[in-house]
């Protein structure tokens, strides 16, 4: 059997039916004991999770500088935090929103920062 370069089995993949196309797809999963439409669907949310990524940020509070009064209740008021815990964030640090879109993140750090606050966006 003649080996098929790409544009060939590309070529005569645009000339089959839904159908052929769904026959040779099975045909190749019991064959070589791989589903490639899965291969397909399994690299495309890797290529959203990159730009998902980059238009997602975590809020992390690194210090609530001098006025940390204010800045529990900006916590409190952003997270629904109970004052504890909310003043626990305060003196400890730690992420104080995750995987929120990046403009709501920098609206968000940049309340955290007129109050005083060292913050970082991760």
């Amino acid at each position: 059997m003649a080996k098929l370069t790409k544009d060939e089995f590309i070529s005569a993949l645009k000339e089959m039916t839904i159908l052929e196309v769904k026959e040779l797809v099975d045909a190749m999963k019991e064959e070589f004991g791989v589903d490639p439409s899965a291969v397909a669907v399994a690299a495309a949310p890797q290529a959203g999770a990159e730009d998902a990524g980059s238009s997602t940020k975590t809020v992390v509070l690194k210090s609530a500088g001098g006025n940390k009064i204010a800045v529990i209740k900006i916590i409190k008021e952003i997270t629904g935090l109970g004052l504890v815990e909310a003043k626990g964030l305060a003196d400890n640090g730690g992420n104080i929103k995750e995987n929120i879109p990046a403009d709501e993140a920098k609206a968000i750090a940049d309340q955290l920062t007129e109050a005083g606050a060292e913050v970082e966006l991760a």
